[in-house]
């Protein structure tokens, strides 16, 4: 694919570059974390010109271990990601997410990438921005939005230092805090923090054989808190705060150790912190995530706990569900109603997440009735089904989007499978729609610019039919070819030639 010519701009590091204020792009994007950077390889695959706007002068330097979900892994899969990030991460049993209750993971998980993957947050967030530069996109760092204008044709958006630039639209994925999200006057609706928990990684003084003994003598106490081994002699320490503090100030070695001192009766001789951070049970929901040009994503959109670490997940598939359709109806072929689906479709599943947390942080709570509920919870985790429900919804393979009756696989996203030319992800890579036909006989004339056609009898899934959309969610299933067109149309636009 050749990418479009760009104009002239500031280079990634910051410096200063030559006047913009005439410079036209199709997206800019406020926000480089992980959702931002996906969200602009994303549109980069459909040939979109995008300029993604960072405020901050260099990437995160701390190294935190985070975790990718199963969903998560299968869209990296599906864009040939996959590989690279496995090179930096850690493989672990798809089990212990929910309200860190320690149960085995479930048997026979429908996906081909049934583990968490343990990576460091700063290497996502590099292998994602060359991600999409390697696409063409433009990342300028060193530069905030501090405001914007929409009209009918477009947005003009003022950076601190002057330049105002041009686009045809703008997508907050500027974090909890958003900037964009303030200025566009969207209600953040929820609850404020009303604990607060302090977590890092760092060094301990003593054998991990004691700190396994003291854990286990403490197993009733309430959660969270644990001190896992992360390897190489560092362990992530999470532990109560005591009290809600300033978010904007980060936590001291000697508050790590106090507070283990309070809740474990010693420090562990904790030593040489790698980065600490404090977190609050803040639950938060963006009123809606777009208005006319601009929409939010990730963070911008919805904050939560970090129980079962679903956040940064949710944020890279807002990316993945919005990149394609904002693509589309900047090239000019999707419907005018398919914008609207981002929200329609992510925003519920937000709301499970926000749910979810919630009820996991109540069941973290101290008192006896949250205690009691946690122990029954604990025992009806034994029945697979339960445990399966639970990790599937952390996982968000569970996810199925509201497509309108039909078979139940539809609107849920197909697991990989193997098909003649490989995987079927792999054939994913470009971001496009794919039809899986199984009847050799369909076909996707006048969409051939934005669909892929795959003719596979011996494919494994249980339908005739399958039409892909770019995220990999069912379309459609059947063998007709009048029903294939209509789902076409609805999903693609009109058919072309």
């Amino acid at each position: 694919m050749n990418a479009p010519h760009f104009p002239a701009g500031p280079p990634s590091d910051g410096t200063a570059g030559p006047d913009v204020t005439d410079h036209a792009y199709d997206v800019i994007i406020a926000g480089c974390g992980p959702t931002g950077a996906m969200l602009a390889a994303e549109l980069r695959l459909h040939d979109v010109r995008v300029l993604v706007l960072e405020q901050e002068t260099e990437p995160k330097s701390f190294v935190r271990i985070v975790g990718l979900h199963m969903r998560s892994l299968e869209l990296m899969a599906m864009r040939g990601l996959l590989d690279r990030l496995l090179e930096h991460g850690r493989k672990r049993p798809a089990a212990g997410f929910f309200a860190a209750i320690d149960k085995p993971a479930p048997k026979n998980l429908d996906s081909a990438h049934a583990y968490l993957l343990g990576i460091p947050q700063p290497v996502i967030e590099r292998l994602l921005e060359a991600h999409a530069t390697g696409l063409g996109a433009h990342i300028w760092r060193g530069h905030a939005v501090t405001g914007f204008e929409q009209d009918d044709a477009g947005v003009t958006v003022q950076v601190a230092g002057g330049e105002r630039l041009r686009a045809r639209y703008l997508v907050g994925c500027d974090g909890g805090r958003s900037t964009v999200r303030k200025l566009l006057g969207v209600g953040f609706p929820g609850e404020p923090s009303r604990t607060e928990t302090l977590m890092g990684e760092m060094a301990a003084g003593v054998p991990q054989e004691e700190i396994a003994a003291t854990l286990t003598a403490l197993r009733e106490l309430p959660h969270p808190f644990w001190i896992r081994p992360f390897g190489q002699g560092v362990y992530s320490v999470v532990v109560p705060a005591g009290e809600v503090g300033d978010r904007a100030e980060p936590p001291t070695l000697e508050d790590f150790r106090r507070r283990l001192r309070a809740v474990a009766g010693t420090d562990f001789g904790v030593h040489s912190p790698r980065w600490l951070s404090r977190f609050g049970d803040a639950t938060r929901l963006a009123e809606r995530y777009r208005d006319g040009r601009v929409l939010l994503a990730g963070d911008a959109a919805h904050i939560h706990p970090p129980i079962g670490g679903q956040g940064l997940n949710l944020g890279v598939q807002d990316a993945v569900n919005l990149g394609w359709k904002l693509a589309g109806r900047i090239r000019g072929w999707a419907p005018a109603s398919l914008l609207d689906t981002y929200q329609a479709e992510r925003r519920p599943v937000a709301e499970d997440v926000l749910d979810n947390t919630r009820a996991q942080a109540e069941l973290l709570s101290p008192g006896p009735g949250p205690r009691a509920v946690r122990r029954l919870l604990t025992e009806l985790m034994d029945f697979d089904e339960v445990n399966r429900h639970l990790i599937e919804k952390i996982a968000a393979i569970g996810v199925r989007y509201d497509f309108g009756p039909g078979p139940g696989l539809l609107g849920r996203r197909l697991p990989d499978l193997d098909v003649k030319q490989g995987r079927l992800y792999d054939l994913l890579r470009r971001g496009r729609g794919l039809l899986l036909d199984r009847t050799e006989r369909l076909t996707t004339d006048g969409w051939s610019d934005r669909v892929d056609h795959v003719a596979d009898p011996t494919a494994s899934v249980d339908h005739p039919c399958v039409l892909l959309r770019p995220d990999g969610h069912v379309a459609w299933v059947g063998d007709d070819q009048q029903g294939l067109d209509e789902q076409l149309s609805r999903w693609f636009g009109n058919p072309t030639g």
